[in-house]
């Protein structure tokens, strides 16, 4: 028989004993600055509720291709980077900037404008667009960082 392991012997070295509070604040913060950025690229360039999103489909791309470079660049440059930068500017900014649920209503709204091939395209495309967003953005990163090596690839 295997011996057991303790659930709690295995920790992620993301997760640190002690409060979250901070992490929340962090978040919060980010988020708080996120969202804003977000209201304002809508307002830049609105879509009417039966036009194709195209501004949110954007929005929700570059969110994942900078989230991509972002933990790639924490990664491999900042590794000792205080504790509250990936919370702040990744889980806050970019989960603020990013909106998911709203994407998911637009579908349902041009569902039932009688907008079929909108909603659809719109569920499809902003899937794979962020799907590659957040690829591409890490690819990026480590194109440009190398592998964190000293020896580089």
């Amino acid at each position: 028989m295997s011996p057991k392991v303790a659930l709690n012997a295995l920790t992620h070295p993301d997760h640190h004993p002690g409060g979250q509070g901070p992490v929340l604040v962090a978040v919060a913060v980010g988020g708080a600055v996120g969202a804003a950025a977000r209201y304002g690229a809508e307002l830049l360039w609105p879509t009417g509720p039966t036009d194709f999103p195209w501004t949110l489909l954007g929005i929700n791309t570059v969110a994942c291709f900078l989230m991509g470079v972002l933990m790639v660049t924490l990664k491999l440059r900042f590794p000792a980077a205080p504790r509250m930068v990936s919370p702040l500017l990744g889980t806050g900014m970019l989960g603020g900037f990013s909106s998911f649920s709203h994407y998911i209503d637009d579908v349902r709204q041009l569902s039932d404008a009688a907008r079929p091939g909108y909603a659809v395209a719109n569920l499809l495309l902003t899937a794979v667009a962020a799907l590659l967003g957040v690829t591409m953005g890490a690819l990026l990163a480590h194109a440009v960082l190398g592998s964190g090596t000293r020896g580089g690839r």
